[in-house]
């Protein structure tokens, strides 16, 4: 990712990750997440986050198979919401932006990467399909994949 970062010029920018990609991050430990975590922890990117979307997270937190899944990867639901709070920093609740998601859940991580102009990271169909919209924002959408394949 960090390859990809550097050669699309966004090091430095802010960066909105959706609760899918959170939970790759966080508990999955997704073999295309390690170079994010090292960014966020070098503090090369920085994760925005809002207060809906810590309580998006842990609301899935306690979802059936997701709970399977916490105890199959031996997480904690605090666990995880302890790493988020460490590594996102919490900012206000962006006003809706110019361009509206299919998925209403998805809009506050579009409103909030336009805002700052961020790099947003997604596996979300809905919000993948908004790549070239979002780019007239300055936002750029990817998926950690993607990051890494660049």
């Amino acid at each position: 990712m960090m390859a990809a970062l550097q050669g699309s010029a966004v090091l430095g920018r802010a960066l909105v990750l959706d609760t899918n990609i959170v939970l790759d991050l966080l508990v999955f430990h997704d073999p295309a997440t390690p170079p994010l975590k090292q960014a966020l922890d070098q503090q090369t990117l920085r994760w925005l986050a809002t207060a809906p979307m810590r309580e998006e997270l842990a609301r899935v937190l306690s979802y059936p198979q997701i709970v399977k899944s916490l105890a199959y990867h031996g997480v904690a639901a605090a666990e995880v919401l302890a790493g988020f709070d460490a590594q996102a920093s919490l900012v206000t609740v962006a006003p809706k932006a110019s361009v509206t998601c299919k998925d209403v859940d998805d809009q506050k991580f579009i409103d909030l990467a336009v805002q700052h102009q961020a790099l947003l990271l997604s596996k979300d169909k809905a919000v993948l399909c908004m790549k070239k919209r979002l780019l007239a924002q300055k936002t750029v959408v990817l998926t950690a994949m993607e990051s890494i394949a660049v």
